[in-house]
Protein backbone atom coordinates (compact mmCIF):
# COMPACT_ATOMS: atom_id res chain seq x y z
CA UNK A 1 0.00 0.00 0.00
CA UNK A 2 1.42 3.39 -0.95
CA UNK A 3 1.24 6.32 1.41
CA UNK A 4 -1.38 7.98 -0.76
CA UNK A 5 -3.65 4.99 -0.24
CA UNK A 6 -3.83 5.20 3.52
CA UNK A 7 -7.32 4.60 4.78
CA UNK A 8 -9.03 7.27 6.86
CA UNK A 9 -8.73 6.84 10.62
CA UNK A 10 -12.28 8.11 11.24
CA UNK A 11 -15.64 8.57 9.55
CA UNK A 12 -15.81 11.57 7.24
CA UNK A 13 -19.34 12.68 8.03
CA UNK A 14 -21.65 14.35 5.54
CA UNK A 15 -19.97 17.76 5.53
CA UNK A 16 -16.45 16.54 4.93
CA UNK A 17 -17.71 14.04 2.33
CA UNK A 18 -19.41 16.88 0.47
CA UNK A 19 -16.28 19.02 0.71
CA UNK A 20 -14.12 16.23 -0.70
CA UNK A 21 -16.55 15.68 -3.58
CA UNK A 22 -16.30 19.35 -4.56
CA UNK A 23 -12.76 20.37 -3.64
CA UNK A 24 -10.64 17.39 -4.62
CA UNK A 25 -11.75 17.21 -8.29
CA UNK A 26 -11.26 20.98 -8.53
CA UNK A 27 -7.72 20.73 -7.16
CA UNK A 28 -6.86 17.84 -9.47
CA UNK A 29 -8.12 19.87 -12.44
CA UNK A 30 -6.21 23.03 -11.55
CA UNK A 31 -3.04 21.83 -9.82
CA UNK A 32 -0.33 19.22 -9.88
CA UNK A 33 1.50 18.37 -6.71
CA UNK A 34 4.86 17.24 -5.45
CA UNK A 35 4.66 15.89 -1.92
CA UNK A 36 8.00 15.16 -0.28
CA UNK A 37 8.83 13.03 2.80
CA UNK A 38 5.19 12.26 3.50
CA UNK A 39 6.21 9.12 5.40
CA UNK A 40 6.87 11.52 8.28
CA UNK A 41 3.12 12.12 8.71
CA UNK A 42 1.99 9.90 11.63
CA UNK A 43 -0.59 7.34 10.59
CA UNK A 44 -2.50 7.51 13.88
CA UNK A 45 -2.81 9.51 17.06
CA UNK A 46 -3.33 13.19 17.65
CA UNK A 47 -0.83 15.76 16.52
CA UNK A 48 -0.47 19.34 15.32
CA UNK A 49 0.48 20.22 11.75
CA UNK A 50 2.00 23.66 11.18
CA UNK A 51 2.27 25.30 7.76
CA UNK A 52 3.40 28.61 6.30
CA UNK A 53 0.56 30.70 4.88
CA UNK A 54 0.90 32.23 1.39
CA UNK A 55 -2.65 32.08 0.00
CA UNK A 56 -6.27 31.87 1.11
CA UNK A 57 -6.34 28.64 -0.90
CA UNK A 58 -3.53 26.80 0.84
CA UNK A 59 -5.80 25.35 3.56
CA UNK A 60 -7.41 23.38 0.71
CA UNK A 61 -4.09 22.13 -0.65
CA UNK A 62 -3.03 21.18 2.89
CA UNK A 63 -6.30 19.31 3.39
CA UNK A 64 -5.62 17.45 0.13
CA UNK A 65 -2.26 16.30 1.48
CA UNK A 66 -3.62 15.12 4.82
CA UNK A 67 -6.76 13.52 3.41
CA UNK A 68 -4.77 11.50 0.89
CA UNK A 69 -2.64 10.28 3.78
CA UNK A 70 -5.56 9.05 5.82
CA UNK A 71 -6.29 11.97 8.13
CA UNK A 72 -9.09 14.53 8.40
CA UNK A 73 -7.72 17.97 9.28
CA UNK A 74 -9.25 20.21 11.93
CA UNK A 75 -8.50 23.88 11.34
CA UNK A 76 -8.52 26.78 13.72
CA UNK A 77 -10.72 28.96 11.51
CA UNK A 78 -11.61 32.61 12.11
CA UNK A 79 -14.95 32.93 13.84
CA UNK A 80 -16.42 35.23 11.18
CA UNK A 81 -16.78 32.24 8.87
CA UNK A 82 -19.14 30.63 11.36
CA UNK A 83 -21.53 33.57 11.57
CA UNK A 84 -23.31 32.60 8.39
CA UNK A 85 -25.93 30.06 9.37
CA UNK A 86 -25.29 27.61 6.53
CA UNK A 87 -21.53 27.96 6.26
CA UNK A 88 -21.17 27.83 10.04
CA UNK A 89 -23.24 24.67 10.23
CA UNK A 90 -21.19 23.11 7.47
CA UNK A 91 -17.87 23.96 9.14
CA UNK A 92 -18.98 22.68 12.53
CA UNK A 93 -20.26 19.46 10.98
CA UNK A 94 -16.84 19.06 9.33
CA UNK A 95 -15.22 19.35 12.77
CA UNK A 96 -13.59 22.74 12.27
CA UNK A 97 -12.81 24.95 15.27
CA UNK A 98 -13.86 28.64 15.42
CA UNK A 99 -11.39 31.07 16.93
CA UNK A 100 -12.04 34.69 17.82
CA UNK A 101 -8.70 36.31 17.17
CA UNK A 102 -7.54 39.06 19.56
CA UNK A 103 -10.33 38.13 21.97
CA UNK A 104 -10.51 36.57 25.40
CA UNK A 105 -12.82 34.01 23.81
CA UNK A 106 -9.82 32.60 21.90
CA UNK A 107 -9.18 30.46 24.98
CA UNK A 108 -12.20 28.38 23.93
CA UNK A 109 -10.53 27.55 20.63
CA UNK A 110 -7.38 26.51 22.48
CA UNK A 111 -9.38 24.19 24.74
CA UNK A 112 -11.19 22.72 21.71
CA UNK A 113 -7.88 22.13 19.91
CA UNK A 114 -6.38 20.44 22.97
CA UNK A 115 -9.43 18.21 23.27
CA UNK A 116 -9.26 17.29 19.58
CA UNK A 117 -5.59 16.32 19.82
CA UNK A 118 -6.22 14.24 22.94
CA UNK A 119 -9.01 12.46 21.06
CA UNK A 120 -6.48 11.45 18.39
CA UNK A 121 -7.33 14.05 15.77
CA UNK A 122 -5.08 16.19 13.59
CA UNK A 123 -5.22 19.93 14.23
CA UNK A 124 -3.81 22.28 11.58
CA UNK A 125 -2.33 25.57 12.77
CA UNK A 126 -0.91 28.43 10.73
CA UNK A 127 1.48 29.78 13.37
CA UNK A 128 1.89 33.14 11.61
CA UNK A 129 -1.76 33.77 12.44
CA UNK A 130 -2.58 35.27 9.03
CA UNK A 131 -1.29 35.43 5.47
CA UNK A 132 2.37 36.37 5.41
CA UNK A 133 3.05 40.08 5.09
CA UNK A 134 6.66 39.50 4.08
CA UNK A 135 6.95 41.01 0.60
CA UNK A 136 8.80 37.90 -0.64
CA UNK A 137 6.30 35.58 1.09
CA UNK A 138 8.72 34.14 3.64
CA UNK A 139 7.33 32.88 6.96
CA UNK A 140 6.87 35.64 9.50
CA UNK A 141 7.40 35.68 13.26
CA UNK A 142 5.15 33.05 14.80
CA UNK A 143 2.37 33.17 17.36
CA UNK A 144 2.21 30.82 20.32
CA UNK A 145 -0.90 28.72 19.61
CA UNK A 146 0.78 25.62 18.14
CA UNK A 147 3.46 25.64 20.83
CA UNK A 148 0.91 25.92 23.64
CA UNK A 149 -1.20 23.06 22.27
CA UNK A 150 1.89 20.85 21.95
CA UNK A 151 3.24 21.69 25.40
CA UNK A 152 -0.18 21.12 26.96
CA UNK A 153 -0.73 17.73 25.31
CA UNK A 154 2.78 16.44 24.63
CA UNK A 155 1.72 15.71 21.05
CA UNK A 156 4.07 15.83 18.03
CA UNK A 157 4.31 19.04 16.02
CA UNK A 158 4.80 18.19 12.34
CA UNK A 159 6.04 21.10 10.18
CA UNK A 160 4.99 21.18 6.52
CA UNK A 161 6.59 23.76 4.25
CA UNK A 162 4.52 24.58 1.19
CA UNK A 163 5.00 26.67 -1.94
CA UNK A 164 2.90 27.27 -5.05
CA UNK A 165 -0.62 28.07 -3.86
CA UNK A 166 0.14 31.79 -4.19
CA UNK A 167 0.41 31.27 -7.96
CA UNK A 168 -3.28 30.41 -7.99
CA UNK A 169 -4.41 33.15 -5.62
CA UNK A 170 -1.84 35.70 -4.47
CA UNK A 171 -2.37 37.15 -0.98
CA UNK A 172 -5.43 39.42 -1.07
CA UNK A 173 -5.87 39.05 -4.83
CA UNK A 174 -9.51 39.18 -5.93
CA UNK A 175 -9.41 36.64 -8.77
CA UNK A 176 -7.69 33.24 -8.98
CA UNK A 177 -5.42 32.28 -11.85
CA UNK A 178 -6.50 28.69 -12.43
CA UNK A 179 -4.93 27.83 -15.77
CA UNK A 180 -2.47 26.58 -16.73
CA UNK A 181 -2.36 24.17 -13.81
CA UNK A 182 -0.10 25.28 -10.97
CA UNK A 183 2.37 23.02 -9.18
CA UNK A 184 1.96 22.73 -5.41
CA UNK A 185 5.08 21.58 -3.58
CA UNK A 186 5.02 20.42 0.04
CA UNK A 187 7.76 18.97 2.21
CA UNK A 188 7.00 17.26 5.52
CA UNK A 189 9.62 17.73 8.23
CA UNK A 190 10.63 15.77 11.29
CA UNK A 191 8.66 16.38 14.48
CA UNK A 192 9.87 19.53 16.20
CA UNK A 193 11.88 18.60 19.28
CA UNK A 194 10.05 19.99 22.30
CA UNK A 195 10.60 17.22 24.85
CA UNK A 196 13.07 19.19 26.94
CA UNK A 197 10.69 22.15 27.08
CA UNK A 198 7.71 19.98 28.02
CA UNK A 199 9.62 18.92 31.12
CA UNK A 200 9.92 22.53 32.31
CA UNK A 201 7.26 24.65 34.04
CA UNK A 202 5.06 26.25 31.41
CA UNK A 203 5.72 29.96 31.12
CA UNK A 204 6.29 32.73 28.57
CA UNK A 205 9.97 31.89 28.05
CA UNK A 206 9.31 28.20 27.42
CA UNK A 207 6.43 29.00 25.05
CA UNK A 208 8.61 31.52 23.19
CA UNK A 209 11.42 28.96 22.78
CA UNK A 210 8.96 26.36 21.48
CA UNK A 211 7.47 28.86 19.02
CA UNK A 212 10.94 29.81 17.77
CA UNK A 213 11.82 26.16 17.17
CA UNK A 214 8.59 25.59 15.27
CA UNK A 215 9.15 28.62 13.04
CA UNK A 216 12.81 27.70 12.43
CA UNK A 217 11.82 24.19 11.32
CA UNK A 218 9.06 25.54 9.09
CA UNK A 219 11.30 28.20 7.53
CA UNK A 220 13.98 25.62 6.81
CA UNK A 221 11.50 23.50 4.86
CA UNK A 222 10.39 26.51 2.80
CA UNK A 223 14.04 27.32 2.07
CA UNK A 224 14.50 23.77 0.76
CA UNK A 225 11.47 24.07 -1.50
CA UNK A 226 12.45 27.48 -2.86
CA UNK A 227 16.19 26.82 -3.08
CA UNK A 228 16.78 30.18 -1.42
CA UNK A 229 17.80 31.54 1.95
CA UNK A 230 15.19 33.24 4.12
CA UNK A 231 15.92 36.61 5.74
CA UNK A 232 17.98 36.35 8.92
CA UNK A 233 15.20 38.12 10.85
CA UNK A 234 11.61 37.05 10.26
CA UNK A 235 9.08 39.77 9.45
CA UNK A 236 7.15 40.89 12.53
CA UNK A 237 3.82 42.62 11.91
CA UNK A 238 3.80 44.40 15.26
CA UNK A 239 7.19 45.97 14.67
CA UNK A 240 6.04 47.22 11.26
CA UNK A 241 2.71 48.54 12.52
CA UNK A 242 0.67 46.24 10.32
CA UNK A 243 -2.98 45.51 11.18
CA UNK A 244 -3.27 42.03 12.63
CA UNK A 245 -6.19 41.13 10.34
CA UNK A 246 -7.38 42.13 6.89
CA UNK A 247 -5.54 43.41 3.84
CA UNK A 248 -2.56 45.49 5.01
CA UNK A 249 -2.29 47.24 1.65
CA UNK A 250 -5.82 48.64 2.01
CA UNK A 251 -5.05 49.93 5.48
CA UNK A 252 -1.84 51.58 4.37
CA UNK A 253 -3.63 53.16 1.41
CA UNK A 254 -6.38 54.54 3.67
CA UNK A 255 -3.80 56.05 6.04
CA UNK A 256 -2.04 57.68 3.10
CA UNK A 257 -5.32 59.16 1.81
CA UNK A 258 -6.16 60.53 5.27
CA UNK A 259 -2.74 62.16 5.49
Amino acid sequence: MTLRERKLQEKRGWAFSLGVAIVKPTLLATTTHEWLDTHKLPESGGYVVVLNHVSHLDPLTAAHLLYDHGRIPRYLAKSGLFKNRWLGGFLRSAGQIPVERMSKNAVGAFAAAVTAVREGKVVVVYPEGTLTRDRDLWPMAGKSGAARIALETGCPVIPVGQWGAHQILYPYAKKPDLFPRKRIRMRVGDPVELGDLSAQPLGPQVISQATDRIMAALTGLVEDLRGEKAPAVRYDMRQHGDPLTGNPRSTRRNKKDEA
